[in-house]
């Protein structure tokens, strides 16, 4: 399957560069559908609708991961010549020693410097994949040294210097653990009083944690889909979610996934008799169309990147030539794209 099939002309004025004025004040695309069908039912409404929109027997589940200020400012030695450059630190080991990162600017050669970083520390890198790079480093690294030193790991196409109000609104507001390198975007539009009001409703929403890392937002580089490499993130469902979540697939209740890194979670976890297992574990699992879904039913999820992972993945969910209508209409009417952007729900009423 041709990688191009999943591109599309976006005009850059529709690439959301600030978040909304408010969470809940984006605008959402509600479309329901039946897989197998050539037509849908699309409405336009605002995020803060879907408190209303969601099934009544449904489980919401949420990523609550939380964005960590990885992106580092580092100067690479080479003998006399120093190049400033960024370093976006991704996943480490247990001591917090050796890091997977990703280099920005590093000029030619990235692997043979030495790298100066914040806090007196010195980085070498040791191995490298086809994505990432292993940078060890003489002193260990937490997370008040990232507080202290790190930026708001904004993806490139936000084209500005991260702010005070990012370090708020490019995180979602029942983000827990630290271990994300960029947000799970579609939490961005959710409020408190939004959760509250689902609750109300006797609504259960539950959390999965993914650290969001290269296996969600690397680029799709090869020809066609399926010779894509997705790079492992690691993820965690705690009894409670499960019990929860196994319930409602027992009674044949919609699952509401949150995003696309609650998706990845819940298919990551499912087992072979079509429940979810609690615990912690990997991933690489690649969602592309031909995928049978085994858990996820609705799909809150923001607009994505022509020809990435994610456009593929929704693509599989709701089909190929769906979303392309989909996202013809989101440029049509002017709806705001990626990580600040708006919105979308798919209703699958056929599982």
């Amino acid at each position: 399957m041709e990688t191009s099939r999943f591109s599309f002309d976006l005009p850059e004025e529709l690439i959301a560069q600030t978040p909304a004025d408010k969470r809940d004040h984006t605008r959402l695309m509600l479309c329901s559908f039946e897989y197998e069908g050539d037509t849908e039912t699309v409405e336009h409404v605002h995020t803060r609708d879907f408190t209303e929109l969601v099934p009544d027997n449904a489980v919401v589940v949420v990523n609550d991961s939380r964005v960590r200020k990885s992106r580092i400012l580092a100067e690479r030695t080479d003998g006399a010549a120093i190049r400033r450059c960024e370093v976006l630190f991704l996943s480490a080991d247990d001591q917090g020693r050796v890091w997977d990162v990703m280099l920005g600017r590093a000029g030619r050669n990235p692997a043979k410097g030495t790298y100066r970083l914040p806090g007196g520390r010195t980085g070498t890198i040791v191995s490298r994949d086809e994505q990432a790079f292993r940078m060890q480093l003489d002193t260990a690294v937490d997370e008040p040294w990232f507080q202290e030193h790190g930026h708001v790991p904004l993806p490139p196409y936000i084209q500005r210097d991260d702010s005070f109000e990012d370090e708020e609104r490019y995180q979602t507001v029942y983000a827990r653990e630290y271990g994300s390198a960029a947000a799970p975007t579609a939490g961005l539009h959710f409020t408190t009083a939004m959760l509250d009001r689902i609750r109300e409703r006797g609504i259960p929403v539950v959390a999965v944690t993914l650290h969001v890392g290269m296996g969600t937002f690397a680029p799709i580089r090869t020809d066609t889909v399926e010779a894509h490499h997705m790079h492992e993130e690691r993820y965690h469902v705690s009894a409670e979610t499960a019990s929860t979540i196994n319930l409602a697939l027992q009674e044949r209740r919609p699952v509401v996934a949150i995003g696309t890194t609650s998706v990845r979670t819940l298919e990551s976890a499912v087992n072979s008799d079509g429940f979810i297992d609690a615990g912690s574990n990997a991933t690489q699992l690649y969602i592309y169309p031909g995928y049978r879904f085994r858990v996820v039913s609705h799909m809150f999820t923001n607009f994505h990147t022509p020809g990435s992972s994610l456009v593929v993945m929704v693509s599989a969910f709701a089909g190929t030539e769906r979303i392309r209508r989909l996202y013809g209409t989101a440029i049509e009417r002017r709806y705001r794209f990626f990580s600040y952007g708006d919105a979308m729900y798919l209703r699958r009423l056929d599982q």
